[in-house]
């Protein structure tokens, strides 16, 4: 259902809508008391581990378990003869095995588990397990790998996930001014700090019980029951303490592999993943190619922009599909565009499988278009903030796929915004070293530091898209609780440190006028609520929430007429008042001994598939938007970056709690560094060089410079509260927008993120050997 009408108003309380209430999960974080998945613990119980392939494509001849089966303290050793249903699993297409059966087709693919009293006996029976590989070669190349249609096909159908084209208006146009470029983004890690873990725990009726750190239980919860072989009933997941997610969480890690040694051994077994094995087990960002033409007027108008896209998903397809239909739909960026032809594929090949992260497709084709916008810029005698300006998309735009954009859009906006913000102190007034560029380590005094200045600006959709079912179900019981009206809800939304809880809170207690608002924990009792992705769970979960809300307003309020006579009312401070203000009762005399208990299911507006032929279609529900300004100093001879400021402005639609939202801002922004100047998975012929925190390198509090934020308010009519996803766009303009600043400051066109101190220099020489990394 959609959102009841609504009988009689809310009125916001101090930690209602547009506050910023400490978070419930606030103070046990700090102090280190909150339990994450991986400290869940259980009397009797046994330890997991995992068996993966040393090699990215092979061919398995056969498996010996017997020498780990021997070793004390062994209770299980399960092959892909030991899963009961089907062998076959994935976000989007079931694709990949549970455990292989054949053939490997990436380093770290799962081939056995292993269940035992002590993690370090589960570790040392996995190594005895002897598997004999026929090594093939790999396919690595995404690009070659959709032209080489005599090359192996590494799935059935070949080696194209998915084919997305967009084509609008005239297709051989030309311009006057004409700018072309190839880009490449490397694979960038999720990161989170807590890796994969949970616990599962066989049950009296012969099912399961998961308790894990996922984004989304229910679509866990079906995968789970198709390798299981158990009807939904008998496999119930609950949320574990999540220590970070940013998309590595959407599909299966642990999850069926904790659950089949449980049901096999009759016991609870823990899984917890090392960080060297967290590289491995999950998904990653999408490396791409993207070859970009775009041809103007002489004062800069876009006349056209042509695109080549490939994205390479790796081994599985994961969600692949949707990324490039990200990828291809918003390819062309912010901007007004006539004629547009794009096409974008993603790739199977036998590199580290990839999927969901925050930016998802968006953030790849930004570094490009963005980097197109510059040289655009430069060849028309343009300053690179008015040629975007001049460009700007707005309210009533027409989309490449033909889509209007009805609601604010102040592109031209943000950009003027950032580029208004004073500028930081120059280098040469900086006498604090540690705010140089390797001043840290004191490798410079300031010689040979150059300073430049970038912008970029991006556009994300929000929300599932493409016609996807994306609702969520949410439930809300009122009742007094020692004497004071108390407010519960429980859904499935996963909270992965975004802060969800808060904000449901924040509805509640201002569509309801109670201050006491539990949330249970999340768990697949109650109806799906989707993914934690996509910007989507304050929109939809908040929106099934708020309808809830209402209600079990609409019941309350239809008792206050029964009992107060007629006439409208609000909720406000656990008091009814009347329409004239005035207080009618205690909520707590109106509620006496009842209860008042709603479940809604709610869904955004429809969306639209993409036409297969011409990509045209209503595919998004709503757009969100961000601006970047970034200041960096640059060590010229050693190649050192130090971004000295990274100013933003974002719209958020309706700020539901501004202190979150900056803090979303912030660490989309830090996400976005890291990809400019230092995040990057390495692979060579398939194998992953750098699978911990000491080679895999992420901004720290040292490399994150201030912000200075704008946040605008441009309401969504169509959306709840007129919000817009926040956690996105900012991760989507940060990259370009410093890399930009680099190349301001070098020269160079640095076409590649990211940004490595040869490529400053440009003393791009071999790098040494890396020891090569076995995933077990």
């Amino acid at each position: 259902m959609n959102a009841p009408a609504q009988t009689g108003t809310a009125t916001s309380t101090a930690s209602g809508i547009g506050a910023s209430p400490q978070r419930p999960d606030g103070v046990i974080k700090v102090r280190g008391e909150f339990a994450y998945s991986s400290d869940l613990w259980h009397e009797d119980m046994l330890w997991g581990a995992t068996l993966r392939s040393p090699h990215p494509y092979a061919r398995i001849g056969g498996i010996d378990i017997s020498a780990a089966l021997a070793v004390p303290g062994v209770y299980a050793v399960l092959t892909h003869e030991d899963v009961p249903g089907v062998n076959r699993y994935g976000l989007e297409h079931p694709d990949q095995p549970v455990l292989a059966v054949d053939v490997v087709r990436y380093q770290g693919e799962p081939v056995a588990i292993v269940a035992a009293d002590h993690p370090e006996t589960a570790r040392r029976a996995m190594k005895r397990i002897e598997v004999s590989y026929e090594v093939l070669e790999p396919v690595t190349d995404a690009e070659r790998a959709v032209a080489d249609e005599e090359g192996p096909a590494l799935h059935p159908g070949g080696n194209v996930v998915r084919h997305v084209p967009i084509r609008r208006g005239e297709q051989n146009v030309e311009a006057d001014v004409v700018v072309t470029g190839s880009y490449e983004v490397g694979m960038q890690d999720q990161a989170f700090l807590g890796p994969e873990s949970g616990m599962a725990v066989p049950a009296e009726d012969g099912g399961v019980d998961l308790y894990v750190a996922t984004q989304w239980l229910h679509v866990d919860q079906q995968q789970i029951v198709a390798a299981l072989g158990l009807p939904v009933e008998k496999v119930r997941l609950t949320l574990g303490g999540v220590g970070g997610a940013f998309g590595g969480r959407e599909d299966l890690s642990i999850q069926v592999h904790a659950c089949l040694l449980a049901l096999h051994t009759g016991k609870p077994v823990k899984m917890v993943y090392n960080r060297e094995e967290s590289f491995y087990g999950h998904v990653h960002r999408h490396p791409a190619t993207l070859h970009y033409e775009h041809g103007a007027d002489a004062d800069g108008r876009l006349r056209y922009v042509r695109a080549r896209i490939f994205l390479d998903g790796g081994a599985y397809a994961s969600s692949t599909g949707a990324v490039v239909a990200n990828a291809a739909t918003l390819g062309v960026g912010p901007y007004e565009v006539p004629n547009v032809t794009v096409d974008c594929w993603g790739v199977y090949t036998n590199n580290p499988p990839c999927g969901a992260m925050r930016g998802f497709g968006a953030v790849q084709a930004a570094f490009a278009y963005e980097s197109q916008m510059d040289k655009l810029a430069e060849a028309c005698g343009l300053d690179p903030v008015e040629v975007r300006v001049r460009n700007a998309m707005g309210e009533g735009t027409v989309m490449p796929t033909g889509q209007v954009v009805d609601s604010a859009a102040p592109v031209a906006e943000l950009l003027q915004r950032v580029r208004r913000k004073p500028l930081p102190a120059s280098a040469a007034e900086t006498v604090d070293l540690r705010r140089m560029p390797g001043g840290v380590s004191n490798t410079t005094h300031g010689e040979g530091v150059v300073r430049g200045v970038g912008y970029a600006v991006g556009i994300k959709n929000i929300c599932f898209s493409e016609n996807f079912d994306d609702y969520s179900t949410a439930r809300v019981r009122l009742e007094v609780v020692g004497g004071e009206p108390a407010a519960t809800v429980h859904t499935a939304a996963c909270e992965v440190g975004q802060g969800l809880v808060t904000v449901l809170q924040q509805i509640v207690r201002t569509e309801l006028g109670v201050e006491q608002v539990t949330i249970q924990p999340m768990d697949t009792t109650i109806g799906n609520a989707g993914s934690t992705s996509a910007s989507r769970q304050t929109y939809v979960t908040g929106g099934a929430v708020r309808a809830a809300c209402l209600a079990v307003r609409t019941g309350l309020f239809t008792r206050a007429r029964d009992e107060f006579g007629g006439g409208e009312f609000e909720v406000t401070g656990g008091k009814l008042v009347n329409g004239q203000g005035a207080v009618v009762a205690e909520l707590a005399e109106v509620l006496g001994s009842d209860v008042l208990d709603e479940t809604v299911e709610w869904r955004h507006r429809p969306t639209q598939e993409l036409d297969p032929e011409t990509g045209q279609g209503n595919a998004h529900v709503q757009y969100g938007f961000a601006a970047h300004r970034a200041v960096v100093d640059v060590d010229t001879e050693l190649g050192l970056v130090k971004v000295v400021a990274l100013d933003c402005a974002q719209d958020v639609g309706k700020a539901m709690n501004p202190q979150a939202v900056l803090g979303q801002i912030q660490g989309g922004s830090a996400q976005g560094l890291g990809l400019a100047v230092m995040e990057e998975i390495q692979t060579r012929d398939g194998v992953i060089r750098n699978p911990s925190f000491t080679d895999y390198l992420i901004p720290t509090v040292l490399d994150m410079p201030p912000m200075d934020i704008d946040v605008l308010e441009r309401a969504d009519p169509h959306a709840p509260y007129g919000l817009r996803g926040v956690g996105e766009p900012p991760t989507i303009s940060s990259t370009p927008a410093i890399v930009a600043a680099i190349r301001a400051a070098t020269g160079r066109a640095l076409r590649r993120v990211p940004v490595r101190p040869e490529h400053i220099t440009g003393h791009d020489v071999p790098r040494p050997p890396v020891a090569h990394h076995h995933p077990n």
